[in-house]
Formats: structure tokens, C-alpha cells, sequence
């Protein structure tokens, strides 16, 4: 309440004034709605001509990012600025434009996208909001000038709020907050002044400036489409829209410090292909301005300074508008825009006029906290589903993806025909593989390690700050899980506004969190919620309790059979059902005791001319566990890989013939 009553004193009374809505002008119109991809070339062919744009005026440009913890309502709120300046949405979390993105509910990648609202042209910015993805914030957010931080007024600021926070403050933006779902029945005016009161605390713990702290508060319901300046659950007829929010990024924002005379220069901060007009680059215009014609060429940081690698000219300019891709003429200063025309020169290389011998500073990205290895698939079942099988293959498509995603490095690997990626969490790895399998890859992938340093010769570990929430009575079943995961609880209370449910803030070393999502929806029995971000690196815990079970190894090669299964239901549960097909080191179920157990799941009842009580009965078995990617990569041990096609995911063990995981196992360990 102390920090409260300050956080008032320090804010001055600000009027705002709605407007009416301003109509949405449309330069060009193409059929493509498509945010995260220029491709088709049918849109492109089937754009009208644009007329002439001329360079706007640095003063009218606002460059806004919006960043929030998972599913506090960004990409809802996206759509509803979208619809309030005129656009078409052709359907809900219309910026959410991959496939994986609609299917989970969550954004993965960045999107650009321009509104115009009294005069004023708003370059948008949505950003994940999970911190696996923490490098899409990172490269885009040196774009913008202001960022709106859309916070859950029921449930305040949480451990990815804190990670996405920090980078805005940390880039000297000043965010204005948007307290999103007042409508829901468990908010309150109480509640809302609690939360504010709790950002206050992280802003000034995370080293917010006075400007900084003095941030605007609005209250909205993204769902039902309105915005306000003062708490309210029902606003009137009339001032149910975003009006007061648009209004408030004009006057709190400041529009970008641009040099229209000075010669062009551009960051590239976002890379995408096109099959026809090659590599799309786009960032946010330093300096200077750009026309299509223009010769321009690639400059990169390196030791020696900066280092001239391509020169080409502008063929295409391009701009997002509303949920359409428009073609213009030129652009100036302070602006974000497409260019096409060259064909190296990828995120954090600076594009330039020729005269122009200088590159921009980059952006400094988190390290990578996870690494896993992708091979080829060399299992007995290879070869049947995938079109992409070789070590060469999968090499270019993980280069690739390393070109368009900062947050992974791609390394060789220790065998042939392998590579290491790296990467923030097992989440953004998981990605990456159902991606690659969508795509007709096969490969094998070795569970996910955790990265050490080691400074002053001591082990240190990542560390990972959790919020978790469940209900009472499943309390004492986390922090016993948590505990042989060398998790330490740093917080613990009832949850504001809701009887019966407990909230805790731990810190636990990243290795511990591997595979435990899924444990913990079981155990929580869907009620729970758990989030996780990167907090800093620390002295190594020590050895993990015990957290899995042995397996259930196959020794057999063939179909699966309803009379094996019988047999092994009671060693444990079954990962498999009758009618598939399995091969010898493949696993099959996880034992009921800590060791490995090899069983046949192949076998065949005896056919015999005699007849016996219980010889025709029929077979009933359990449901089987049907893991998921992301429950595979959680779950495999050390000496095991998943084997991912199009089709199906796999568990087996790294040494496929028994004899020689034996002599393995024995094997002194360096």
C-alpha cells in the first residue's frame, strides 16, 4: 500500500480526450493476409499498382511494441486495434498467421504490423510472450520507442512479466500499462490497485528511471473490445472502444529521433524468404530515405570493424498495413519497412547507401541455456514416412533456421551427420522439431542438456525463477516433486481474490524443470498452472533426486500383438497398443521399478489342437500413454533419443542391440 500511495503522489493528473474513430486508409489492397510470410507469388502478382508514397514526417510516426506474459491477451488486443482503425480481420488472433501458433494458442514469432489513427501512423509490434522465445523480443524491441505492457489484472505480473520488462526498462522505453480482463467477475477496483502497486514494486526493483515509474495506467477487456482511463466493468455504449488506449500512445509515446537528410541506414532486425523476390529484410529506418532503384549494399561488424559483403539495389519496398502487405515507393527515416533486393545479408547486418562505411551497433541477445543433438534417423523403421533423410538435409534446414532466429546457434556434432543446436528451452527446441517433421524430415534427437560455465573454476548452472498455482490439497504433492528437482521456494501465499488456491515463487536449476510440465498436470490434475523464465546463472545444486522409472525395452522385431500386451500390463504402463510396429531397442512402456527391463511385445499365442477353459477369451487392455513431442523430450533419459517422422514419435535407446548397451554401461565414463 506504501508503494501505492507513492506511485500516486508521483503522478500527475493527465485529461485524455476520446475521438471519434478515424477511417483506415488503404493504399493497396492484396489477397495475402498472411503477417509472417511475404509468400505467393499470386498476391504479389495480383497487387494493383500503388500510387506514389512519399517519406513521412518523422513527428507522425509511432513505433510501439506490445509485450506481456503468456496468454495475458496481446494478440486479442492486437485484433481489436486492428478492427478499431478500419482493418479487416478475417478471423480471431488474425496476427497469428503459423499454423503452430493458432493450433497452441500462443505466439512464436514477431509480427509487424502499421494502424493509422488522427493523422498518426502506429508501426505495432507483437511479441511472444514466453521466454523461450526471449530472442524475438530482444532483436525486435530496439525497433520501437514505447511499449504497451499488458498485464492479467486478476492475476498481476508474473515470472515472464519480469523477463520482458526487464528488457524494455533495460532499453530505456517507458511502458504504459494496460490492466487487461477488468471484466472478469474476480476483479475489482482493490484488485487492480493491488496489481499496480506490484508493478510499481518490479519496475523500481528492476531498476526503472523516475520517467519510468511515472507510467500511465489504462483498464481494458481486449475480449469485449473497449479501453478506459478510469476503472470501469460495463463503460458506456459509446466509449466501448480503443480509443483511449490509441490516444494514449500518441501523447506518451515520443515519436523516433530521425535524420531525413543524412544517408540511409537500416538495421535488419527481421529476415524472410520469398520464392520469387528472394530475401525480404526488414527493420526500422535509421536514417535517411529509401526508393526503389536505389543502390544499397550489406555492411557486418567484425573484429577489423565493418565489413562491406554485398552491394545490390532496392527492387521491392514493402510496409504492413492493417492484415494487408502494400507496395510503396519510399520510405524516410523512423519508419519500418521491407526491403528486397539482396541476397546475403540476414538479422543484425546493417543495410545502407554506398557511400555509407559504418554499421549499426547490434543487438546483445541472452545465451543459449539448452542444447540438443539432431541426427539421421538409423532405426529399423527408417526410410517409411520422411522425404528428407540425410545429415546433409537436415544440416542446410537447421542453417537456415539459425539464419532467421538469433536464439539458436547450430553447431557440428560429435558424429557425423549430426548438430548441436542450442537454444533458450525445450519449448522452442520442441518447435523447431514438429516444424522440421511437418516438413517430411526425419531425424533422431538426443534429450535435452543444460549449458554450464564455469567461472573462477566453479560449476555454475541456469537457473530458472517458477510461479506455480494450484489448488490447496495439491500443495504437498509439488513441493515433494519440486524438492528432488533442487527447486527452493522463495514465496508462498494465497492467491488475491480466490479461496481455496495457493501461489509460490521458487528458483530451480533448469535441468530440474526438464520433462516436469506433464508431471505436473498430472499431479495438479489439469487445475495448476506453472510458468517459468531465465533468471541468472548460479553455484551448481548438485545431483537430481530421483524423477523417472526404468522402461520397457523391446526385444523383438514386428508387429505388436494384444496377447504380449496382456503379459506386460502388469510390469507397467504401455506406451504402445496391438497393430503397431516395433523394433528391437525400441521402448515400449515405462517399468514399474527403476530398471530397464527388456520384454517381447511380439509374441504370438501358441495355436494347439487342444482345447482349454480360457484359451478363446477375449484380450482387454488399459488405454496406452501416447506421449506427445514435447512429453518425449521431457521424458527421455541420457541413454535414450526420440526418433521423430512425420508420422510418429518414437522413444528408443541410443544402442539399439542389448548386448552392446550392456558393454556400454559398463564402459568407464570420462
Amino acid at each position: 500500500m506504501a508503494s501505492l500511495l507513492l506511485r500516486a503522489l508521483r503522478r500527475p493528473l493527465r485529461p485524455f480526450s476520446s475521438a471519434p474513430v478515424s477511417p483506415f486508409p488503404f493504399y493497396c489492397r492484396t489477397p495475402s493476409s498472411s503477417f509472417r510470410l511475404f509468400s505467393s507469388a499470386a498476391a504479389h502478382a495480383a497487387a494493383p499498382p500503388s500510387p506514389a508514397r512519399t517519406a513521412l514526417d518523422p513527428s507522425r510516426i509511432r513505433n510501439v511494441a506490445v509485450i506481456a506474459h503468456v496468454d495475458h491477451g496481446k494478440t486479442t488486443l492486437m485484433d481489436r486495434l486492428l478492427r478499431q482503425c478500419g482493418a479487416d480481420i478475417p478471423h480471431e488472433r488474425a496476427l497469428d498467421s503459423i499454423s503452430l501458433e493458432r493450433e497452441r494458442g500462443i505466439t512464436i514469432a514477431s509480427k509487424v504490423t502499421s494502424i493509422s489513427w488522427k493523422d498518426n501512423e502506429l508501426n505495432m509490434v507483437d511479441t511472444p510472450g514466453h521466454a523461450d522465445f526471449g530472442g524475438e523480443v530482444e532483436r525486435v524491441v530496439g525497433m520501437v520507442e514505447g511499449a504497451v505492457l499488458v498485464v492479467d489484472a486478476g492475476e498481476g505480473p508474473l515470472a515472464q512479466t519480469k523477463f520482458v520488462v526487464a528488457k524494455a526498462l533495460k532499453l530505456g522505453l517507458r511502458p504504459i500499462l494496460l490492466l487487461n480482463k477488468v471484466d472478469r467477475p474476480s476483479v475489482s477496483e482493490e484488485t487492480c490497485n493491488e496489481v499496480e502497486s506490484l508493478v510499481f514494486d518490479l519496475f523500481a526493483n528492476l531498476g526503472a528511471t523516475e520517467e519510468q515509474l511515472d507510467f500511465p495506467v489504462l483498464y481494458a477487456s481486449a475480449k469485449e473490445g473497449w479501453a478506459s482511463l478510469t476503472f470501469t466493468k460495463n463503460p458506456v455504449a459509446d466509449a466501448r472502444n480503443m480509443s483511449p488506449l490509441l490516444d494514449a500512445i500518441i501523447k506518451h509515446v515520443p515519436s523516433p529521433a530521425a535524420n531525413l537528410e543524412a544517408p540511409f541506414q537500416m538495421l535488419v532486425s527481421m529476415m524472410e524468404r520469398d520464392f520469387y523476390l528472394g530475401r525480404i529484410l526488414t527493420g526500422r529506418i535509421s536514417s535517411g530515405i529509401i526508393h526503389i532503384g536505389d543502390k544499397i549494399h550489406g555492411l557486418r561488424c567484425t573484429d577489423n570493424g565493418a565489413e562491406k559483403f554485398e552491394e545490390g539495389k532496392v527492387t521491392k519496398l514493402m510496409k504492413k498495413k492493417g492484415t494487408n502487405i502494400i507496395m510503396i515507393d519510399s520510405a524516410g527515416a523512423g519508419d519500418i519497412i521491407s526491403v528486397a533486393g539482396l541476397t546475403s545479408p540476414s538479422i543484425g547486418h546493417t543495410v545502407a547507401n554506398v557511400e555509407v562505411t559504418t554499421a549499426l551497433p547490434t543487438v546483445q541477445l541472452d545465451p543459449p541455456t539448452i542444447s540438443m543433438t539432431f541426427g539421421v534417423n538409423d532405426s529399423s523403421l527408417a526410410g517409411r514416412d520422411g522425404t528428407h533423410l540425410t545429415g546433409g538435409k537436415i544440416g542446410d534446414r537447421l542453417l537456415s533456421e539459425a539464419e532467421t532466429n538469433l536464439a539458436i546457434n547450430v553447431l557440428p556434432g560429435q558424429l557425423s551427420d549430426s548438430y548441436e543446436v542450442q537454444g533458450r528451452g525445450e519449448l522452442q527446441l520442441g518447435i523447431l522439431i514438429e516444424n522440421m517433421r511437418r516438413e517430411g524430415f526425419e531425424l533422431s534427437v538426443s534429450p535435452p542438456r543444460v549449458m554450464y560455465k564455469m567461472e573462477n573454476n566453479q560449476k555454475l548452472e541456469p537457473i530458472e525463477e517458477v510461479t506455480i498455482e494450484v489448488n490447496d490439497e495439491h500443495v504437498g504433492l509439488v513441493m515433494e516433486a519440486l524438492s528432488h528437482r533442487r527447486a527452493e521456494v522463495t514465496d508462498m501465499g494465497p492467491v488475491p481474490g480466490t479461496t481455496g488456491r495457493t501461489r509460490m515463487s521458487l528458483t530451480c536449476p533448469s535441468r530440474g524443470l526438464v520433462g516436469y510440465r506433464s508431471v505436473f498436470s498430472s499431479d495438479t490434475r489439469g487445475t495448476g498452472f506453472m510458468h517459468r523464465a531465465f533468471l541468472s546463472y548460479s553455484k551448481h545444486r548438485g545431483a537430481l533426486g530421483n524423477v523417472r522409472k526404468g522402461v520397457l525395452i523391446s526385444v523383438g522385431n514386428g508387429i505388436i500383438t494384444a496377447h504380449a500386451l496382456m503379459s506386460l500390463e502388469a510390469r507397467g504402463t504401455l506406451f504402445v497398443s496391438p497393430g503397431m510396429e516395433t523394433y528391437e531397442g525400441m521402448i515400449v512402456g515405462e517399468h514399474s521399478r527403476d530398471s530397464d527391463l527388456d520384454v517381447n511385445p511380439v509374441r504370438t499365442k501358441e495355436l494347439t489342437n487342444i482345447r482349454a477353459p480360457g484359451k478363446d477369451e477375449n484380450v482387454r487392455l488399459s488405454p496406452p500413454r501416447l506421449m506427445s513431442l514435447e512429453e518425449a523430450i521431457g521424458y527421455v533419459a541420457s541413454d535414450e533419443l526420440i526418433e521423430v517422422t512425420p508420422k510418429a514419435v518414437r522413444l528408443r535407446k541410443r544402442y539399439l542391440d542389448a548386448n552392446k548397451r550392456k558393454m556400454m554401461k559398463n564402459k568407464p565414463k570420462d
